[in-house]
């Protein structure tokens, strides 16, 4: 029979008819094929094809294992440290967030055609909650409040009091248990350069932690302003702080490195200049401002026990368009006289005309400031006025008295 040339002989090639020859790469020459009839070939043959198997499957799992870890140059896989459960020291950043946050709230209020995102925190276990009066005002007396904790969970709120000139509110919850109320801390204790910390949700995006330090204090601020006789303007003698607020951080609490609520965030001023609550649509330049949380004290407890917050007075009218240094008592009342008769100026001796150019010794330079000074302090408290009239100082005491705001 003729040779086959390599790879062409009978019975070896796809499709090839079966013969009796097989080729030998080496002779070069065809081999005539051979059956081995000897006992046990058989099983030899089944152990051979076994042992292959196996090699292959442990050859394949080094493969896939040196492919996997980089050896043959297709995948790299990073050194990286384990995940840890350590706890953080009580007085950083990430354990004061990780106590207060089950503490404050996400406020969304709907009414009027109008909507709004706020931000609040728990004041006690009965389920009361401070926030900016700004944030609930859109709801009026028939919108609707809503209020989302950190765990999710959400309630109805209404409205326990309100007062547009400080800028505060209180609403309640009904039905929720294991409240986190704040504690309050004392802003007095404040100093410029203290670290601070801001919670709240700017831009809906809640639980939002930032921080930074008190820039300054003392910041007259005024706010709102809508109604003509202006009425509903809030004064506020404002800690300043670089820690980012945004719209929507408003009725969140500034906490200092205890974790105590030491003011209320508020307002902003933004690139395009806006000092309205919130800030308006503005981002966050590191000035932001708090109602400090004594103040906001006062005010809560008496929305909490009388629905509304007396304001303290001193009985004058200003000359508000003064652009003098001070505060100038009106010449003549535009709609009754300058000096409140039996009023708490009158009694002091304040008359039409008077420059007033101090508040205990601290100056004041126009007559918002001299506003915001009087806010900070209770109906019935005593302040020495420095006052100026045709040139000549003196000093008077005056005991304040209070402005019903229903």
């Amino acid at each position: 029979m003729p040779p086959y040339p390599p790879g062409a002989a009978p019975g070896y090639g796809p499709g090839a008819p079966r013969g009796p020859w097989a080729y030998d790469p080496w002779a070069m020459r065809p081999v005539p094929a051979q059956h081995d009839s000897r006992p046990g070939k058989g099983r030899l043959v089944a152990g051979a094809v076994l042992l292959a198997l196996l090699a292959g499957g442990i050859g394949g799992g080094v493969g896939a294992y040196l492919e996997r870890d980089g050896a043959l140059g297709r995948h790299v896989r990073l050194p990286q440290a384990p995940a840890e459960q350590t706890a953080r020291a009580p007085g950083s950043v990430a354990a004061i967030a990780a106590r207060a946050l089950p503490g404050v709230v996400t406020i969304h209020v709907r009414g009027g055609g109008d909507q709004g995102t706020g931000t609040g925190f728990v004041l006690d276990g009965q389920g009361r909650i401070l926030t900016n009066n700004h944030v609930v005002e859109p709801a009026g007396s028939d919108g609707e409040i809503s209020v989302t904790f950190s765990s999710g969970q959400t309630a109805k709120a209404t409205v326990a009091g309100r007062d547009a000139g400080y800028d505060l509110a209180v609403i309640k919850v009904s039905g929720v248990s294991g409240l986190t109320p704040l504690p309050l801390g004392n802003s007095d204790s404040v100093r410029v350069g203290d670290a601070v910390i801001a919670i709240g949700a700017p831009y809906d995006l809640a639980g939002t932690v930032t921080t930074g330090i008190i820039s300054a204090k003392g910041r007259p601020i005024t706010a709102g302003g809508q109604k003509q006789d202006g009425s509903d303007v809030s004064y506020v003698d404002a800690l300043q702080t670089d820690a980012p607020i945004n719209p929507g951080n408003s009725g969140g609490p500034l906490m200092d490195s205890e974790g105590r609520v030491i003011g209320i965030n508020s307002a902003i001023r933004s690139a395009g200049d806006s000092s309205e609550p919130g800030g308006g649509q503005g981002g966050s330049i590191g000035l932001g401002f708090a109602i400090p949380v004594n103040q906001a004290r006062r005010v809560a407890e008496e929305l909490i026990n009388t629905g509304h917050a007396g304001h303290p007075v001193i009985g004058v009218t200003l000359d508000m368009a003064y652009a003098g240094d001070g505060a100038r008592v009106n010449a003549k009342g535009p709609d009754g006289p300058p000096v409140v008769p039996g009023g708490p100026g009158d009694k002091a001796g304040l008359v039409p005309g008077d420059v007033i150019r101090k508040v205990d010794g601290v100056p004041v330079h126009s007559g918002q400031e001299l506003i915001v000074k009087i806010r900070s302090h209770r109906p019935g408290e005593r302040l020495g006025l420095t006052v100026e009239h045709d040139g000549r100082e003196r000093a008077v005491e005056v005991t304040l008295g209070s402005a019903d705001t229903r």
